[in-house]
């Protein structure tokens, strides 16, 4: 199982301080009863810490002009909203949101370029809330693909999450399936996509990163020059 390799301190800090609750546990509570669901209550935290930031071998589906979901979870949003951030247009937006038992990791969407990307300080409200796209911590990170089309991602903390991580960089390239970043604990990712892209999912609908198809993005232009 490969773990992300931005998550190893976390885990190794779950693990010492399991470990030492449940030594004190053993050691110093004698009530049975009392000691020895606690103590494998820990061990099931490390192993759920341990799948928490796990990074998954997941089948490619994304491509140029199939855009695969950033995140596991479920749809709580598509609708026709203003991007304001880079992009300054109307688009259309799909959200995703991550509850506690979710993979954290984030893989591209799309093949492509990175022609964008800015980290934003910010509050930690729910992220299921509306404003939680503009005024929570969050990462701002636009791909430009070989036709020409621009999609825009955010990954925004939530009301637990106290870290993001990103691998984005200015002009790297992107390909759909592989990790670009992970949030720690309960997170939203917001997609934002041409108003002419068909979505193909629905508010409500359980979504798998790589392997659930979220919307088709429309063809290039004939007049249209090829990305480079």
């Amino acid at each position: 199982m490969k773990i992300d390799r931005n998550s190893y301190g976390i885990i190794a800090g779950f693990y010492l301080g399991c470990a030492a609750a449940i030594f004190v546990l053993l050691r110093y509570v004698h009530l049975l009863w009392l000691s020895w669901p606690l103590s494998a209550g820990l061990v099931w935290v490390c192993v759920w810490q341990t799948c928490f930031f796990r990074v998954p071998k997941r089948r490619r589906c994304g491509n140029g002009r199939e855009v695969s979901s950033v995140a596991d979870g479920k749809v709580v949003i598509v609708e026709r909203a203003f991007e304001s951030e880079y992009l300054k247009r109307d688009c259309l937006q799909v959200s995703v949101y991550m509850n506690f038992f979710d993979v954290h990791a984030n893989f591209w969407p799309v093949d492509g370029r990175v022609s964008h990307y800015r980290y934003y300080p910010g509050e930690h409200f729910l992220a299921f809330k509306p404003k939680a796209s503009l005024e929570n911590e969050h990462t701002c990170t636009c791909i430009i693909t070989e036709d020409g089309n621009e999609l825009l991602f955010k990954q925004i903390a939530g009301g637990f999450a106290r870290r993001i991580v990103n691998y984005a960089g200015r002009e790297k390239e992107a390909r759909a399936g592989e990790q670009c970043g992970i949030i720690k604990f309960g997170s939203r990712i917001d997609v934002f996509l041409p108003l002419d892209a068909k979505v193909l999912v629905s508010p409500g609908q359980i979504v798998r990163a790589c392997e659930t198809i979220l919307a088709e993005l429309p063809p290039a232009p004939a007049s249209a020059a090829p990305l480079k």
